[in-house]
Parts: structure tokens; sequence; C-alpha cells
């Protein structure tokens, strides 16, 4: 079964195939996703200003909030 078992096998045949991994996946990202934001968000950066600076501008300001830089992608 998949990282959370059996809630993405949408058919019950006990057997994940292409949609219903490529599902699992999607929903893993997104919550991924929602955590950075998350983080983001608590150290006072708004994410859709971030991906509206260049490189430079972002890693500086992702530093001045006390975040690694590398941990982001934009």
């Amino acid at each position: 079964m998949g990282i959370f078992g059996d809630l993405f096998d949408l058919n019950h045949d006990g057997e994940m195939d292409a949609f219903e991994k490529a599902a699992e996946f999607g929903f893993l990202t997104e919550m991924m996703d929602a955590e950075k934001n998350d983080e983001l968000t608590s150290a006072g950066l708004n994410p859709a200003d971030l991906e509206d600076m260049g490189y430079f501008e972002r890693r500086e300001a992702l530093k001045d909030a006390g975040l690694d830089p590398d941990e982001y992608e934009f």
C-alpha cells in the first residue's frame, strides 16, 4: 500500500494503480507546501511576495527572517 495505507486505493482492489499513486503524491506535495507556507507566514513573510522577488532578494528576506533559504524553492 501507499504512504497513507489504503486511503488512496479508490477502487478498493488492494492495489495502487498509476492514478491512485499520483493522487497520493499530489496530496502529500500539497501538505508539504502548506507546511512551508505556514512557516513563512509565521516568520512574517508573504509567500506570494517572495515569489515575485528576485533570487538574491528572496534569499536575503528569508535569512533576515531567520529561515534557511536553501530549504525553499520558488
